[in-house]
């Protein structure tokens, strides 16, 4: 079985290694993503009751030794590399690995997401990029993201009678010329306040067809 598999008659760290070298990495790639499925299928839940899959979509930094990883450098004496992935919510397991230097910003990853239509897709504030976000949007996906602080908008319509804590539920256009230029179609804004935290939040989203508790709901479980 060792000869079969490359390792010749014994598995040494050696034999190992040279095995490895001779190995196209993405048959490694094709079997995690593979134990994955097979891992999120065994967890199936419904939290949200929303028929379709719930991801949070963030990055994570991984140091690593400059003696070994030199080309990881991203502090004068520090290595690492940085991890984005969408994070399945309802069975708590990764659903998608892109690996990238440290320096890269965690936006361009958003490009790198296999988007499914249907499902949402849950951003903090530092993913708000109104291209991208319509991309999602055209794909037929849904996203929630919390706005910026400096958001220009006009109203369109909004909702008279809501449930507690929601203070705004409103249809909104993007009024800064780039951001509509980017995004040129009506957007769902949700102020929610949140007694746990004492604090405000202000949410953008293009799902429309769920209640705006269910918008900061989501959010709150990212």
């Amino acid at each position: 079985m060792y000869y079969r598999l490359g390792f010749g008659k014994g598995v040494t760290r050696s034999n190992l290694s040279k095995a490895n070298q001779k190995r196209d990495c993405r048959i490694f790639e094709e079997f995690a993503y593979f134990v994955v499925n097979v891992a999120r299928e065994k967890r199936v839940t419904d939290i949200f009751k929303l028929d379709d899959n719930v991801y949070a979509f963030d990055s994570t930094t991984i140091d690593l030794c400059l003696n070994v990883f030199w080309w990881a450098r991203f502090r004068k004496h520090k290595g690492g590399v940085k991890i984005h992935t969408p994070y399945d919510i309802e069975t708590q397991i990764p659903a998608f690995f892109h690996i990238t230097e440290v320096k890269v910003n965690d936006v361009n990853a958003m490009d790198e997401i296999p988007y499914e239509s249907g499902s949402y897709y849950i951003f903090d504030r530092g993913y708000n990029d109104y291209k991208r976000l319509y991309t999602i949007h055209q794909i037929g996906a849904y996203f929630v993201i919390r706005a910026k602080t400096n958001l220009h908008y006009n109203t369109e319509k909004w909702k008279r009678r809501m449930p507690d804590n929601v203070l705004s539920d409103q249809m909104v256009t993007l009024s800064g010329y780039y951001s509509q230029k980017k995004y040129p179609e009506p957007i769902r804004k949700v102020i929610y306040w949140d007694d746990e935290q004492d604090r405000e939040f202000v949410y953008l989203t293009n799902a429309t067809e769920i209640t705006a508790l269910q918008v900061a709901n989501l959010y709150k479980n990212r």
